[in-house]
């Protein structure tokens, strides 16, 4: 497969490179071809102007720096989000991305008449989500999970219709030992080998 890993951190050296690094070893070895987006480090805005809101519905975004997004989406057959969950969901840079690059025309058709979403992601067969996540899983899941949400249900809703979700967390973050991460990155490299 040809997977787009999708990157969301600002610090370097965070737990989230590492497991970053564990995805794309692990979607290698197992022999797909992949693409890294790295929102930080590109230098990605992920702040929808006024005139680009105006025109949302009209037509894709002009915008000639999100054009390496929308190319890179056009040749995925699978995609990867490695983020850190903060405060139960995305980052912002992450839900920028998201309000910028799925955009119409692009991920999406929106009849005119008011007719139903036309998906046209559909040569998307996978999705998954890499995070860490400070919260407990009972209490991640008390809250409603929503940027696991907003990923497996509404991206994927875009995608093809029988594409297969993935959601891995390694939880309780902010207490973390060498060992539950150690453990979490193992996971990821066995999860994603078969991906």
């Amino acid at each position: 497969m040809r997977v787009l890993v999708v990157y969301c951190h600002p610090v370097p050296e965070s737990f989230c490179a590492a497991v970053r690094d564990e995805t794309l070893a692990a979607l290698a070895s197992a022999g797909h071809e992949t693409r890294l987006l790295d929102l930080y480090a590109m230098g990605f805005d992920p702040v929808m102007g006024t005139d680009e809101r105006r025109t949302y519905n009209d037509h894709a975004p002009t915008d000639p720096a999100l054009q390496p997004h929308i190319e890179a989406l056009r040749w995925a057959d699978g995609l990867v989000f490695v983020y850190p969950t903060w405060w139960y969901g995305l980052p912002a840079m992450m839900k920028g991305w998201l309000d910028r690059v799925w955009a119409i025309d692009i991920v999406f058709q929106l009849p005119k008449d008011g007719g139903r979403i036309r998906p046209l992601m559909t040569h998307i067969r996978k999705v998954a989500v890499v995070t860490t996540c400070g919260a407990s899983f009972l209490w991640s899941h008390m809250m409603g999970h929503p940027g696991r949400r907003t990923v497996l249900r509404g991206i994927r809703a875009l995608c093809g219709w029988r594409c297969r979700t993935l959601f891995l967390a390694h939880y309780r973050m902010d207490a973390s030992t060498p060992a539950s991460r150690s453990a979490y990155l193992a996971k990821v490299r066995a999860r994603l080998s078969a991906f």
